[in-house]
């Protein structure tokens, strides 16, 4: 398995967000601020699906690549840590999935 890993690259975005270098795509993504960010973030949500649904392999895992990346580009906009979602994550292990699925409508 590899060592990379979702904290890795948290920091690596916000390294390039403050790098301001026009050739980087997170700082053009940084630049053009959440709605753009999310919008691609959506683009490729999309992408991935139809990646899971074509059964294609390779591009799913292209595809959830993407979407991690624009995922964590989000979360860096809205200053939202990784922790913070993993944190909630864990809170929610605590409990069963419908359980706690219920307790989140009105």
């Amino acid at each position: 398995m590899s060592q990379f890993d979702l904290t890795r690259l948290e920091a690596i975005i916000a390294e390039r967000a403050r790098s301001g270098d026009e050739n980087s795509w997170t700082a053009r993504l940084f630049a053009k601020g959440t709605p753009k960010a999310a919008q691609k973030l959506g683009e490729e949500a999309v992408e991935t699906v139809i990646a899971a649904v074509s059964r294609d392999r390779r591009e799913l895992i292209s595809e959830s690549a993407d979407l991690l990346y624009h995922w964590l580009v989000v979360l860096a906009l809205e200053g939202v840590s990784l922790n913070e979602v993993m944190e909630e994550l864990e809170r929610r292990t605590a409990r069963s999935g419908v359980e706690e699925k219920a307790s989140r409508k009105g």
